[in-house]
């Protein structure tokens, strides 16, 4: 992340985690303790592992919470 104006593969990166992200949760929301929740879905990680790779932020994750922090402070 060089520049302050994150770049179009950035964003879809920010996007694409936050979408993971929100999947995640719901997986989780309202599950009783002890039960697995239901598998994200592999289309949900593939968009995000390409996104993040686009960006040139794969295995990059300091810039990436970072960018992540000032796009989406209550992620």
């Amino acid at each position: 992340m060089s520049t302050a104006v994150p770049t179009d593969h950035e964003r879809a990166a920010v996007q694409a985690y936050a979408r993971l992200l929100r999947t995640v949760r719901a997986a989780f929301d309202g599950v009783p303790d002890g039960v697995r929740p239901r598998v994200v879905p592999p289309a949900v990680l593939a968009e995000a592992e390409q996104a993040l790779a686009r960006a040139g932020l794969a295995g990059n994750e300091e810039d990436f919470f970072r960018l992540l922090h000032h796009w989406c402070p209550r992620a």
